[in-house]
């Protein structure tokens, strides 16, 4: 019977989401790959045990996370009826909804029905009451804004959700829903954007001024751009790595000279820092209090272990930045 560790809480740092009375692990683990069907059931278990076990307290799902979709939920389900049921107060257990799960036109994007009914779907593969946070996980053009938000509100009001958020809004998009929210008092709390030292769109299109206006925090996916910023690339393209299968996210013919170049001059950066490359990614997400938490995936215990490591030295000085930013310049080459 796994027994959590009672120093778990000496391990992390906790940071509230905006203005809101949500606190979120700096670290947070995302079960969109190596959760599902395809991964043995006891390596997500030791995988899930550890991160608990150092103070990561959040864990963040989605309808369609697998492979194939729903087996992520069904498993991590498993895991904390079999190990963690007494801990569950303890927890923050999110879930999405926006992407393609079931044939006809009431298994995608944002409509009312949709969101309801994968919502009743989460809970049963998870076999949970609730969620803590219910997403809305992409816009959707064709629905109004407000029966989406509507939607999310009356998962509150239902009593399957304690607090809602919205997944790959741009700025614009962020507003007009927030709005909406904030309007019918409905508990909105974390916004969740694509961000990196990569991939800084949420700087130039102002999200994070507008999570700040209406008092909510961001909680960053792919904080180390698919495994770019890490030891993984220094060399060459590995042919276990993202780029070398063909991911639709992360192809070869994106990784220029210019770009390995800029990733080892980063390397040694961190090493400065007596840090690895990925802690220190992980750290520049951070330095923002804005960005509320860093989402992380894992394939083994020992990358979870790494990244909460991150947490030893986040502060960066004003010459370390702007290295940095000369570095990122040199990239787009």
């Amino acid at each position: 019977m796994y027994k959590a560790d009672e120093t778990r809480y000496e391990n992390m740092i906790y940071r509230r989401a905006g203005k809101t009375g949500l606190k979120l692990p700096l670290i947070s683990l995302g079960l969109w790959h190596n959760f599902g069907d395809v991964t043995q059931v006891d390596i997500s278990r030791k995988m899930i045990h550890r991160a608990f076990d150092l103070g990561i307290t959040h864990f963040d799902l989605a309808n369609n996370y697998g492979p194939p979709a729903g087996s992520a939920e069904k498993n991590f389900g498993r895991i904390l009826r079999e190990d963690m049921k007494t801990y569950r107060d303890e927890m923050i257990i999110s879930t999405k909804a926006g992407y393609y799960m079931w044939p006809g036109p009431y298994g995608d994007f944002g409509s009312r029905k949709y969101l309801l009914s994968s919502l009743d779907q989460s809970l049963e593969r998870m076999g949970l009451d609730y969620v803590d946070i219910f997403y809305h996980h992409r816009p959707d053009a064709d629905t109004p804004v407000e029966e989406t938000m509507l939607a999310l509100d009356q998962a509150v009001r239902q009593g399957k959700a304690l607090y809602v958020g919205i997944s790959n809004y741009k700025g614009s998009q962020a507003k007009e829903a927030l709005k909406i929210l904030k309007e019918l008092k409905t508990p909105v709390v974390m916004t969740q954007p694509r961000y990196s030292m990569l991939d800084r769109w949420i700087e130039e299109d102002g999200l994070k001024d507008v999570t700040e206006k209406y008092g909510i925090g961001n909680i960053v996916f792919s904080p180390l751009a698919q495994g770019l910023l890490t030891n993984k690339y220094l060399k060459d393209i590995p042919e276990d790595s993202r780029a070398a299968s063909g991911s639709q996210f992360l192809t070869e013919d994106k990784i220029t000279e210019e770009l390995l170049a800029g990733i080892r001059d980063l390397n040694e950066l961190a090493k400065e820092r007596n840090q690895s490359l990925a802690q220190m990614a992980l750290s520049w997400t951070l330095r923002d209090d804005r960005i509320t938490t860093a989402l992380i995936g894992a394939s083994k215990v020992s990358q979870i272990e790494d990244s909460v490591a991150t947490i030893k030295n986040l502060d960066f000085s004003d010459a370390e930045l702007q290295r940095i930013d000369t570095i990122l310049e040199s990239m787009k080459a």
